[in-house]
């Protein structure tokens, strides 16, 4: 909690009110499956833009290649979007249509 003071010039007293600060949400970055960016490029995606491992990187590949989406990881809301620019712009100096999003954690939304 944080105190704030307020200062009433007409009956000149000064109140202290409390404030409670809210926790900055969390946001999860998911990459999308595609039919035409290679397996090997998503997983060198995942360990240039996310620092994941080479056998991490494999596992969330086959998630996604699997599934059609898988979690990168969960980020601050400016790191999250930098990591989802990062991505697609990769992916299209490359020419691969790969994907990322990102959405409110579970349970942080305001």
């Amino acid at each position: 909690m944080s105190d704030i003071f307020r200062f009433d010039t007409e009956e000149q007293t000064l109140t202290k009110e409390k404030i409670k600060l809210k926790k900055p949400s969390k946001y999860r970055v998911i990459i999308l499956n595609d039919d035409f960016t290679p397996m090997e490029f998503v997983v060198w995606i995942l360990q240039v833009v996310f620092h994941r491992s080479r056998a991490e990187s494999q596992q969330i590949m086959l998630k996604a290649h699997i599934t059609g989406k898988a979690l990168c990881g969960v980020y601050s809301h400016d790191v999250a979007r930098t990591k989802v620019a990062q991505v697609q712009q990769l992916a299209e100096q490359h020419g691969y249509p790969l994907h990322c999003t990102m959405e409110v954690e579970e349970g942080e939304e305001s």
